[in-house]
């Protein structure tokens, strides 16, 4: 066989094995190249886990930003429960509701001694010789006008619906009697209640009956006190509008 014709044969057969390869690779591709098939999957998996992963940093984000507005609602009602709470015990405070301790002063008042025989002091009467709730009165809105904390009439705490009332020299107070000598214990600052006694008109009037009658009328400071919550009942009554 001559050689022109052997190497016309193998182009040919060269030809058709080209012909079959490119056939084959365009089948295996679809359409598609090759070589960039595994890069373009793997770029597409990354795009999509991008995507998931801003999704849920945005997600996280709003989670911390409900969480954080509950916190601060949750903040805001605890300072308002606190604020709560410290009004209501300040209320029960003032209201006389809870025992107080502190520094103070005790008040004494005495009817007046009798002579020997039941004589009177020349001049006077026998309702000048006693401690009258006019007295009473006097010295308590004198220490509330001096700005104590708690009262106490005969370990009786005092609030704004008790009545202190007397008949004759005996002592009428949230539904029990007492008798003289009175005791009166506050809470407060001595040198201010001091003060208030001497500017009160209703004192300086026991005072002067003191010295013209023999009435006992002392106040001795306190360096602690403990003046028991008030336990009776809260409904007021009876009240004067005068």
């Amino acid at each position: 066989m001559r050689r022109s014709s052997v190497w016309r044969i193998l182009a040919v057969l060269s030809a058709v094995l080209m012909g079959l390869l490119f056939a084959t690779t365009a089948i295996t591709a679809r359409g598609t190249t090759l070589r960039a098939g595994p890069e373009t999957r793997l770029l597409g998996l990354i795009d999509d886990l991008q995507g998931r992963t801003d999704q849920q940093s945005r997600t996280l984000g709003d989670l911390q930003d409900q969480t954080a507005a509950a916190l601060a609602r949750a903040e805001d009602l605890d300072a308002g429960a606190a604020i709560g709470r410290a009004v209501a015990e300040l209320g029960a405070a003032s209201a006389g509701l809870t025992a107080m301790q502190g520094p103070g002063v005790t008040i004494t008042l005495d009817d007046a001694p009798r002579e020997a025989g039941g004589e009177l002091p020349a001049g006077s009467r026998p309702d000048d010789l006693i401690i009258h709730q006019s007295d009473l009165q006097a010295v308590v809105n004198a220490l509330w006008a001096a700005g104590v904390d708690a009262v106490t009439i005969m370990g009786e705490r005092i609030i704004a619906t008790s009545a202190v009332l007397c008949v004759g020299n005996t002592l009428l107070l949230q539904g029990r009697t007492y008798s003289p000598p009175f005791r009166i214990d506050a809470i407060g600052a001595p040198d201010e209640i001091n003060t208030a006694l001497q500017q009160s008109s209703g004192v300086a009037l026991l005072t002067q009956a003191v010295r013209s009658f023999g009435l006992e009328f002392s106040v001795q400071a306190q360096t602690d006190l403990v003046l028991p919550a008030y336990d009776g009942p809260l409904t007021l009554r009876y009240a004067d509008a005068a």
